[in-house]
């Protein structure tokens, strides 16, 4: 029986909602039949792909030029147009050149990544801290410096994970529409913009992964290890952003997404005083009704 520990905390798990949440666009969401990334929201997801755009293009070039040998040895040293075989065993040149430009190559993808690499994992100091447990089969977080405390989970889970009139009508409640079916979760990580927010990871139970496409972020929740990843969302981006877990970690792995509302200093400074003022701890694994209830 889904409940929820007192009714102070129900009104501290949506406090601030009606404030900005039907306001707020949603940018981080997958789209049918799209290519690429989502629109990168942080300067780690520009990084991310601007560097996979440049070792595009260097392995696309090396395709296209091992294709032309191929196609030239095909053509020029057949048996037809060269039926008398070379003799020789080996060519010393095309031998330090096949080893050479490789390592070049590698070393130039290497000059760009290794930077990149660098950045996500040399954690700054945080302006907003937030710790997040994975459990089979939702997100638990915890502001430990605001004193905040909630459970997320998806927006259906109470309708055996399908989409039912009452998941609707609790999708429209929360301010989504039928689309954001297996991505919205009833209550949401809200961050500041122009901030950065460091996210400590960790798993209750089983190995799970937090993970923002948009953000450009993704970290592994391993039961008993703290794991650190940070971002900061670029000011003027303000919106809903949409993660899911994605380490499979048993039955419903497919049903444990990851909301993440952007906002502005002022409206996360008034979610964070009213989420304070309605009390907002619930009592560690129990599971909450959704917001349509």
């Amino acid at each position: 029986m889904r409940f929820i520990t007192s009714l102070s905390s129900l009104a501290a798990l949506f406090a601030g909602k009606a404030a900005f949440a039907q306001d707020l666009p949603i940018i981080g969401t997958p789209v049918d039949g799209a290519l690429g990334f989502q629109p990168a929201a942080t300067e780690l997801a520009r990084d991310i792909q601007w560097l996979d755009g440049m070792v595009l293009i260097i392995i696309t070039a090396i395709t296209i030029f091992v294709l032309a040998l191929l196609l030239l040895c095909i053509l020029r040293f057949n048996q037809k147009a060269n039926p008398v075989p070379a003799s020789f065993t080996h060519n010393q040149p095309i031998e330090v050149a096949w080893t050479l430009i490789p390592i070049v190559i590698l070393v130039f993808i290497g000059a760009f990544s290794l930077p990149v690499l660098f950045k996500q994992q040399e954690i700054p100091e945080a302006e907003v801290f937030i710790k997040a447990t994975g459990y089979q089969w939702y997100w638990g977080y915890e502001y430990p410096d605001e004193g905040i405390e909630f459970e997320g989970y998806m927006i259906g889970v109470d309708s055996g994970n399908q989409l039912t009139p009452e998941t609707s009508q609790q999708l429209a409640d929360a301010g989504y529409t039928d689309e954001h079916f297996l991505l919205a979760t009833d209550t949401s990580v809200v961050i500041p913009t122009g901030k950065v927010v460091v996210v400590q990871v960790t798993g209750a139970d089983v190995i799970h992964a937090w993970t923002i496409p948009a953000f450009g972020v993704k970290q592994d929740a391993v039961p008993g290890r703290l794991a650190e990843m940070w971002f900061e969302v670029d000011e003027g981006q303000e919106g809903i952003y949409f993660g899911q877990c994605s380490e499979l970690c048993g039955l419903s792995h497919a049903y444990m997404p990851i909301t993440v509302k952007a906002v502005t200093q002022a409206e996360y400074d008034a979610w964070v005083a009213e989420t304070k003022v309605a009390g907002a701890y619930v009592e560690p694994g129990a599971v909450r009704v959704a917001s349509g209830d």
